[in-house]
């Protein structure tokens, strides 16, 4: 039987290596989340304002997010934005930046929604309350779109780190790359290591998500 890969594992700062790339990869996930949700905010309520030109450019805006596919959106602000324009952003600026787009254009669907969810006659009620605009919106809205858009924004999270993986093709060593470098350097040795870097790296992705989703589960059925 071959030496099992699992040696490769342990051997010098292997692991510690695999976790640095893992935090490259929250790293940007939790700054473009930080970002996102408060310009989302504004985004959505943007969405929802009754005026034609607001409306066309917020849907253009959102299907061009939603269109066009991360990694194209990654190319055009590394390879094609930086270069066109002289700018020297490094592949992590550039990765943010766009996951920061498409994290608004999701965030503020996402609050566009809730606010519309809102049904009509609870401003209604608030008005007969003797409760002007703001009072309305902070008393009565607020708290109820709240409701709606933790668990979906704690979602949106987890879809953030899972999507961020794609950075890899624009050069940034993380977690992914780290795992392909230390098998490309034992690939003669321990041709098996494959299957338990890869098996190493599934089971961070896990370990990093899973909580962040049992924790919006756990939020949608206590407010269901």
């Amino acid at each position: 039987m071959q030496d099992s890969g699992i040696k490769v594992l342990f051997m010098g700062k292997n692991f510690l290596r695999l976790l640095e790339g893992l935090w490259v990869t929250l790293r940007i996930s939790l700054i473009a989340v930080i970002i996102s949700i408060p310009l989302g905010i504004l985004f959505g309520m943007f969405m929802t304002l009754k005026n034609p030109i607001s409306r066309a450019v917020s849907r253009v805006y959102l299907e061009f997010i939603r269109i066009m596919p991360q990694l194209v959106l990654l190319f055009i602000a590394y390879f094609g934005v930086t270069r066109t324009f002289g700018l020297n952003l490094s592949a992590e600026v550039s990765a943010v930046i766009v996951f920061v787009l498409w994290g608004t254009a999701e965030m503020g669907d996402l609050v566009r929604g809730a606010l519309i969810s809102i049904p009509k006659h609870q401003y209604d009620s608030a008005a007969a309350l003797g409760m002007n605009r703001i009072q309305t919106f902070w008393y009565v809205v607020i708290p109820q779109t709240m409701r709606r858009l933790i668990p979906l924004t704690i979602n949106l999270t987890t879809r953030m780190i899972k999507t961020t993986s794609l950075v890899v093709l624009i050069g940034m060593t993380e977690v992914l790359k780290v795992g392909k470098q230390i098998i490309d350097a034992n690939r003669f040795e321990y041709p098996t290591a494959a299957l338990w870097i890869y098996g190493v790296i599934f089971l961070l992705y896990f370990l990093a998500c899973w909580p962040i989703s049992m924790l919006a589960k756990k939020l949608e059925k206590r407010w269901r």
